[in-house]
């Protein structure tokens, strides 16, 4: 399941995908009002989404947040593994942070394991194939 934390992040950065290419920085009390996101969880969101180089931030009078990359070069699957981990429901399919289960008889004869996988699978090729650009187009298109 998404966690709250996650959702807040994919809703600022949608909001900032939306900004016209080469606007200014946006202020964070205008991208906290504007996705409803509360500000004290949205700065340390958007410092985990700068470190990561999505964002860069702008300070003084004048200052804010805008998309380091063009919208259609960040996926919706991007954003959440910086704000998540890795999108595998188990650790045994994850290909960023494997780790075999503990009370596995066999990983070739999981059933568990091969059904996680095809989800895994699935997960992120749809999170992976929308951007922000996709995410703010007027219909996104099934996957």
């Amino acid at each position: 399941m998404l966690t709250q934390r996650s959702r807040y992040a994919l809703r600022a950065m949608i909001f900032l995908g939306g900004a016209p290419a080469g606007s200014p920085p946006i202020p964070m009390t205008r991208i906290a009002a504007e996705a409803n996101v509360p500000r004290k969880f949205l700065e340390l969101i958007l410092a985990d989404l700068r470190e990561a180089g999505f964002l860069h931030s702008h300070r003084g009078k004048m200052g804010g947040y805008c998309l380091s990359r063009p919208r259609h070069l960040i996926s919706l699957g991007e954003i959440i593994r910086v704000i998540e981990g890795p999108l595998a429901l188990v650790p045994c399919v994850s290909r960023t942070a494997y780790r075999a289960c503990g009370d596995c008889k066999s990983e070739a004869d999981c059933a568990i394991r091969h059904a996680m996988m095809r989800v895994r699978d699935e997960t992120a090729r749809i999170l992976d194939g929308t951007s922000l650009a996709d995410a703010n187009a007027d219909e996104l298109v099934a996957a």
